[in-house]
């Protein structure tokens, strides 16, 4: 760790349990690597009113506490406050590093792309989830220095043993977890109907398809409880209303964004079937944890081919980036590339 004094601003994580979350795990991260919150201390409450007042508040005492020569480390983004944060720390001579998580100027277009950089543009450092995001920002002229996250970091209490495959007398099982909505998932409703020679787990709430031999609706299982216990061979990535590609508004977005979806199959032992378009389709074929396909259709033709042996090799390199993802070896990575 660097001699300056390295800080961050905690808040309360309105819509988010208590856990295994990107945003809050990043902060277990900071303090494991010496960061000190500067704000209030974390909370989850649900409160509207609550959750104004304890971020305001946080805020404020968090750029009171802003110190001179240091780092400050925020999570992108930040609501109202980010620009103001930075400039307070310039004032400060302190550095800042963003960490993205979303930009508003893609999938939600909430902002232009312009204003979206201008604000970026504050920062002195940025961490973007994957390098495709790194590449798109530098085209779009963010003066600020760049580097890559690559995956995102999985913090869990339990440790899966590790399980491999013996034999190929089994079908093999593929599970979708996650939000479900006609909205986000649409695929699904083709792809469940469609012929297979696997079988489907789909996890998550208020699913309307029935149950067959090969497809079934598992509902909600908290992350924790799913890591210990989930017996399937792969953790499918995809998004949008066709088959053949990641289409619409949240499958385009898989071109930019890093689904923690990812790094929670990886935390669960599982080997990741992703859209080759996908921002982290090349670190999935490098670190060989998984496959690419450029359709849902390619499935089965792919796991014909796939050897008891060849299998396991993927489960290994996903059982030792499972371990980097729990160290936080990326966010460290990251960080530690800036040399300030």
């Amino acid at each position: 760790m660097n001699k300056r004094k390295s800080v961050y601003i905690s808040r309360n994580y309105k819509g988010v349990s208590a856990g295994n979350d990107a945003r809050t795990d990043t902060e277990a991260l900071l303090d494991k690597f010496g960061y000190r919150n500067i704000g209030l201390k974390q909370s989850f409450s649900q409160s509207k009113v609550t959750d104004f007042i304890r971020n305001l508040v946080g805020t404020i005492k968090g750029l009171i506490l802003i110190p001179t020569n240091g780092i400050l480390f925020i999570q992108y983004p930040t609501k109202k406050y980010y620009v103001l944060l930075c400039r307070v720390a310039h004032l400060k001579n302190t550095r800042v590093i963003s960490l993205i998580h979303d930009l508003g100027s893609f999938r939600r277009k909430r902002i232009s792309i312009e204003q979206e950089i201008g604000r970026l543009n504050h920062s002195d450092f940025i961490i973007a989830t994957n390098q495709k995001m790194a590449d798109w920002l530098t085209a779009h002229n963010i003066k600020a220095e760049i580097n890559s996250l690559g995956v995102w970091h999985f913090l869990s209490k339990e440790e899966r043993k590790p399980e491999f495959r013996l034999d190929n007398n089994n079908p093999y099982s593929i599970c979708y977890a996650g939000a479900l909505n006609r909205r986000k998932n649409a695929f699904l409703y083709e792809f469940i109907s469609s012929p297979r020679n696997f079988v489907l787990n789909i996890y998550g709430d208020r699913f309307d398809i029935a149950d067959t031999n090969d497809f079934h609706c598992r509902g909600y299982i908290d992350s924790d409880t799913f890591i210990l216990t989930n017996n399937d061979d792969f953790g499918l990535v995809w998004d949008g209303d066709s088959m053949d590609e990641c289409s619409g508004s949240f499958g385009a977005y898989l071109e930019y964004n890093t689904p923690h979806k990812i790094s929670f199959y990886i935390k669960s032992h599982l080997p990741v079937i992703i859209w080759k378009h996908a921002a982290l389709a090349p670190m999935i074929e490098e670190n060989r944890i998984g496959i690419t396909i450029d359709s849902l259709t390619e499935i089965n033709s792919i796991l014909s081919s796939i050897t008891p042996g060849y299998y396991n090799e993927m489960k290994r390199n996903v059982i030792e980036m499972s371990k980097k993802l729990q160290s936080g070896f990326y966010l460290k990575e990251a960080i530690d590339k800036f040399n300030i």
